[in-house]
Parts: C-alpha cells; sequence; structure tokens
C-alpha cells in the first residue's frame, strides 16, 4: 500500500472522485505560512460537484485556514484556488461564489431573524421583492418562518445554527464553506442539526467544504474526509474506508478508538507476545477483539470469515478486569496475556473477573507510522 502522504496532486482531474468530470473546487498547491511557521503545505484537493468533503484534524493542523483561503478571507502564498474552472484566487469573499457559516453563527443581536438572513442581500442591493422571497424560502428551508421576526437572543442554540446556514444560503452559493458549525451545540443537538445539514445538502446538491475535529461528526455526514495533519492531507478517503483502512497510525489513532502494541504482534496457540522491533506498532481496534465466550471452534471460525479473515486466528484465555455500559454497548477491559486490552460488546456481557476466550481480528501493522499491507488478516 502505498504512504498515506501520497494524495493525488490535483492537477490529475481524477484525485476527487475517480471521474475526469471539471471538479467544483480545486485546491491546487495552496500554500500558507502564518507567524512564521508553514500552517498549510502545499496542498492539493478536489472536490467534486455537490460532493460533501470534510477536513478533519486536530487544533493546529491547517483545516480552518485551508476553508478561510477557499473563502478569501486569506490568500494563499502561493499556489491557486479554482471554482468551476475559475481562478479566484486574487478575488475577495464578497467576490467569490461561496458563502461560509462561521463557527460563532455571527449573527447581528439587534437585526431579527429575517434581517440576519436578509443581511448579504441587502448589502448586493437585491430588489425588495427578489429579497423577501429569497429570504422567505431560505427561511422555510431550515423551518424558522415561525422565528421570522424574533431576534437570535429569543431562539435556541440549534435555531441560531439554522438562521447562520439560511443567511449563507441565501446568497445562493456555488460552494458552501462551515468552520466547526456544531461545536457549540451540545450532544445531543449537534446529532439533530447534523442530520439537517445534510438532508439540506443532499437536497440542493451545493458543493460543501466543512471543517470538524469531530470525527463522530466527519464520518457521518461526508461523502469524504480529508485527515490533516501540520498542513497536510494525511488521508482522503470516504468515511467507511477511512476507519476500516486507515494508511498511517495518526489516522487510526485519530479516527476511532486503538489498542496498540510497540513491537510486532506474535500469536500462537499457546499464547501471545511482542516482538519489539523499532519503529512498529501493532494495532487493534476493540470492536475487533472478539469475546468467544467458550464458543465452539465451529463458532469461533465463522466469527472470523465473517470478519473477512483468510484463516482462523489463534484464541487467547483473557480475564475481564473491568465493563463500563457505553448506552447500546459496553466496554469491555481485558487482560491478555499481561496486556491491556479493550473491547466493544453488545448483548449479553461477561461479569467482572471472570475469564473469557478472545481472538484478535484484522490486526493493522505501521513501521515508522506508515501502514504495512499484511499479507494474511
Amino acid at each position: 500500500m502505498s504512504p498515506a502522504s501520497d494524495v493525488p496532486p490535483a492537477s490529475d482531474p481524477t484525485a476527487a472522485s475517480g471521474a475526469s468530470a471539471q471538479p467544483a473546487l480545486r485546491l491546487d498547491g495552496i500554500h500558507k505560512r502564518l507567524g512564521g511557521r508553514d500552517i498549510v503545505v502545499d496542498l492539493h484537493l478536489d472536490v467534486a460537484p455537490g460532493e460533501l468533503v470534510t477536513l478533519l484534524g486536530p487544533s493546529g493542523c491547517g483545516k480552518t485556514t485551508t476553508l478561510r483561503m477557499v473563502a478569501g478571507f486569506l490568500k494563499p502564498d502561493r499556489g491557486r484556488v479554482l471554482v468551476d474552472g475559475r481562478d479566484v484566487t486574487p478575488l475577495n469573499p464578497e467576490k467569490r461564489p461561496s458563502a461560509m457559516v462561521f463557527q460563532s453563527y455571527a449573527l447581528w443581536p439587534h437585526m431579527t431573524v429575517f434581517k440576519n438572513v436578509a443581511f448579504p442581500l441587502r448589502l448586493a442591493k437585491v430588489p425588495g421583492a427578489e429579497l423577501t422571497r429569497r429570504v422567505e424560502a431560505a427561511l422555510d428551508m431550515v423551518g424558522l418562518m415561525h422565528h421570522r421576526d424574533s431576534r437570535p437572543a429569543r431562539i435556541s442554540g440549534g435555531e441560531q445554527q439554522r438562521v447562520a446556514l439560511a443567511r449563507a444560503l441565501v446568497q445562493e452559493p456555488k460552494l458552501l464553506l462551515l468552520d466547526e458549525p456544531l461545536s457549540n451545540l451540545d450532544a445531543r443537538l449537534r446529532v439533530k442539526v447534523r442530520e439537517e445539514i445534510r438532508e439540506i445538502q443532499q437536497r440542493l446538491g451545493i458543493t460543501t467544504v466543512l471543517v470538524t475535529h469531530d470525527q463522530e461528526e466527519a464520518l457521518s455526514i461526508s461523502d469524504r474526509v480529508a485527515v490533516m495533519k501540520d498542513g497536510r492531507i494525511e488521508q482522503l478517503s470516504p468515511p467507511a474506508e477511512l476507519y476500516a483502512d486507515p494508511r498511517s497510525e495518526f489516522v487510526a489513532r485519530f479516527v476511532g478508538s486503538l489498542n496498540t502494541f510497540d513491537g510486532r504482534l506474535v500469536e500462537r496457540a499457546d499464547g501471545l507476545s511482542v516482538a519489539a522491533e523499532p519503529g512498529v506498532v501493532t494495532a487493534v481496534r476493540p470492536e475487533d477483539v472478539v469475546i468467544l465466550d467458550g464458543a465452539s471452534d465451529q463458532a469461533a471460525q465463522l466469527e472470523t470469515q465473517a470478519a473477512g479473515a483468510t484463516a482462523a486466528r489463534p484464541v487467547h484465555a483473557a480475564r475481564v478486569l473491568r465493563v463500563v455500559p457505553h448506552g447500546p454497548y459496553a466496554e469491555v477491559m481485558l487482560d491478555v496475556a499481561g496486556h491491556r486490552l479493550s473491547a466493544f460488546r453488545s448483548g449479553s456481557l461477561p461479569a467482572q473477573d471472570s475469564q473469557v476466550t478472545v481472538r484478535l481480528r484484522r490486526p493493522m501493522v505501521f513501521v515508522d507510522g506508515k501502514r504495512e499491507q499484511a499479507s494474511d488478516s
């Protein structure tokens, strides 16, 4: 497997979606240096028409700086931003065919919901009848017509977020840019609003770039996710592929939970050990630590085959250290041959201090941070 950093350059028209169609957005080697350090480094990215791509990564990885260069609030030191093949790099934000929803929502507290949504149209001197039609259509789309005369302080955080979204959509942009749009909402509301955003985005077919540090948000809402590290795209993949087939240790750790071993995992019928090897880390996701609970060899083999393995892996004795409920599933902490492992399990749960049998499915090996292609897993 090729290294995770080998992202196809944007000059390759198949970089975004495998098709030769012109991308709706192309970032052609954009680079930005701020405060004496490189924040975004020669970044290439194609986004297909109607696609929702999320820039995911920790604080300081360059994702928001990248979005601000797309919006025009920052100019790249080099490289180009192209929309539908047109170079918009020199243009200021108001001249670009994009609209941005900010993390803070940036609503005017003294204006009604209607006037907040209408604000960019007033700046553009859109005639009154057309302005009213477009604002009412945008408010109807986000379900806020009944709040048209309310002020932001009188509506909930989720409703404020939808006002900000309506204000972006009323401009009829070619690109919708979302900067951490759900970070100010509580967990329950985040799920509801992200589903609303995705439904509206798909209904309109609007090309969208979203920035977040929340892996669950990125995996649940995106067509593709670009995981960023140190100003570069570490991996660009559909959500399921990103989770199941991370190309680097960084991506594997950032997207999902991991059990890790410092070295190469050695599994035999008589036990489990780790062979120390410089630069080598073996990782197993908690859902791939399968608790067999004394199942027959035949049932265990069926579980392994269902996981896609080509041959049965050894089973190991384990002691249950702790069971931590997480609603629909539980995290079972295990001691396996002196190694502390976490397993995700739903349904019947083993008792604390009980003895169980486990099998490790799909171990991933990383050498110097890059994924090693397994010959048999």
